[in-house]
């Protein structure tokens, strides 16, 4: 008894606290507090022209220093992962066994059964794009700062919230299935791949949209002080994990989907 009864203090204890901070924010903070432009502040969220950042002589937005520095993490993972983790492996598996096994699993039964004549090639391809884009959008989480041109300190935000990102991704899947069905389908294959011609453009946009979108909800909540205190914790794990989970597996989806066309024999399509 004595337990709940010191858990239901210490939790009545957090509320009243929680509920001083709350009327400290809306009835204390003073109405004519001074910002930052917030339409400066989801413009350059888009376009990145402000917050230039230095790389190697060469000015370039903050995504290409979060994909380089994302790609060299999640490549550095995985050496460590077959070096060190792989040949420990047993028959009755650990926990991190568990989990690396069964993420490989969702991705390899994703392919046999949305491209079920050549999975392990799009298996592998899936695998790696839906990771490299769940621990990228997550990345964003860990607010790495970086300082721009201008000497300021900047906190790097995830690869593919910049649309050039998302381009090069949108493109390089449809590079894929075209060469899908060039190699399957010969010319004929080909022209059917090339009839889809918006499918990299949607790849791309759905991917830049859905994660800015996040970035800019996360802003617009910071931006007014009477929300900048608990709020942006919750809007901005909430945004980012929905939007790692939905984008990579969108992605995974979409892609295995359209090379399983492309990629499926003539005397399939003919039947």
């Amino acid at each position: 008894m004595n337990k709940y009864k010191y858990k239901r203090i210490f939790i009545i204890l957090w509320i009243i606290i929680l509920i001083m901070i709350l009327m400290g924010i809306f009835f204390l903070w003073p109405p004519d507090s001074k910002h930052e432009n917030i339409q400066l502040v989801m413009r350059d969220g888009v376009l990145h022209e402000h917050n230039k950042m230095s790389f190697f002589g060469l000015l370039v937005n903050p995504a290409v220093i979060s994909a380089y520095m994302v790609t060299a993490l999640l490549l550095l993972s995985a050496l460590l992962i077959r070096i060190f983790a792989i040949p420990r492996f047993t028959m009755v598996p650990g926990k991190f066994q568990n989990i690396l096994e069964l993420t490989v699993t969702f991705f390899t039964d994703m392919a046999s059964a949305n491209s079920p004549h050549r999975p392990r090639f799009i298996g592998a391809y899936i695998f790696s794009a839906g990771i490299y884009l769940f621990f990228g959008t997550l990345f964003e989480l860990l607010g790495v700062p970086w300082l721009t041109t201008n000497q300021l300190s900047f906190s790097l935000p995830a690869p593919v919230s910049d649309i050039n990102a998302a381009i090069a991704m949108g493109i390089l899947s449809y590079s894929i299935i075209l060469g899908a069905g060039i190699i399957h389908g010969g010319v004929k294959g080909c022209l059917g791949v090339l009839k889809d011609f918006s499918l990299p453009i949607s790849m791309s946009f759905r991917l830049f949209g859905s994660l800015l979108s996040g970035l800019l909800v996360t802003e617009l909540v910071y931006y007014y002080v009477s929300l900048s205190f608990v709020l942006p914790v919750i809007v901005g794990v909430m945004f980012t994990l929905i939007h790692a989970l939905v984008q990579a597996y969108v992605l995974a989806t979409l892609v295995s989907i359209f090379y399983g066309e492309a990629a499926e024999p003539k005397s399939s399509k003919k039947t």
